[in-house]
């Protein structure tokens, strides 16, 4: 099993779980805030697919990255209003943060291959 099947799982689980928070956040938000979050989380799961199928992963793994520091930002916005509660919040923030880490270790994994 390739290395990046295990992240392409871990944020799916994370993904279904983050979900099914954001739609519990009040109908006041879930235009904005809700929708905003879960389209960046959808958009980190797609650029996964497209980083498995690409052969210059290098750009695509950075966009990831950056996706996910969004995401980051937007989770503790949502917190800090008081629309995800701490548990919540530390939950997922685990998932965001590993999932950094998986993909952190794919790039430096492409550079030595690259390297070699």
């Amino acid at each position: 099993m390739s290395a990046e099947l295990p992240l392409f799982a871990h944020w799916e689980a994370v993904l279904g779980d983050l979900l099914s928070r954001t739609e519990r956040f009040p109908k006041r938000v879930r235009p904005t805030l809700s929708n905003r979050i879960d389209n960046v989380a959808l958009d980190v799961l797609g650029r996964l697919v497209e980083a498995r199928y690409s052969r210059d992963r290098a750009p695509v793994l950075k966009a990831t990255n950056l996706d996910l520091e969004k995401l980051r930002v937007l989770l503790r916005l949502a917190h800090d209003r008081g629309l995800l509660d701490h548990g919540g919040y530390e939950h997922v923030a685990r998932g965001i943060d590993r999932a950094g880490r998986m993909v952190g270790g794919w790039t430096r994994r492409q550079r030595e291959q690259e390297g070699t």
